[in-house]
């Protein structure tokens, strides 16, 4: 069983990524979170074994969160997905030299969006 923490401020993509990885039939556990600032307190509370992320959003932003992520002992090797509509390859390139370890463009597929899970969780491909 996995976990998989989805950090939105927008409840649709939220759900999207929800209903796609709990149907995947590979017992994934879905957390959400609406902000980095939430997003830190759950994994503060129970790390989850992947955190897919947008880029903007109120309070602290997905890059503040990566950055974040990377900075603390315990998570700083914790997979990152950044899932945002940021399409440029600068803004991709940024994403990873703050510490996403994949990016995602919105809109995407349920195929492209499982791939790049079972990329990035350790022994579920």
């Amino acid at each position: 069983m996995f976990t998989v923490l989805i950090v939105d401020d927008n409840h649709t993509p939220r759900e999207i990524i929800s209903k796609i990885l709990q149907n995947d039939g590979d017992g994934i556990q879905v957390i959400e979170a609406a902000n980095g600032v939430e997003a830190q307190e759950k994994i503060k509370a129970n790390p989850p074994d992947l955190v897919i992320t947008d880029l903007i959003m109120p309070e602290m932003n997905g890059y503040e969160l990566c950055r974040w992520i990377r900075g603390n002992p315990g998570t700083e090797q914790m997979p990152i997905l950044i899932c945002s509509t940021k399409d440029q390859d600068f803004d991709k390139y940024w994403g990873k030299k703050q510490g996403g370890n994949e990016y995602i463009t919105k809109p995407f597929s349920a195929t492209d969006l499982l791939a790049k899970v079972n990329q990035l969780l350790p022994n579920k491909s």
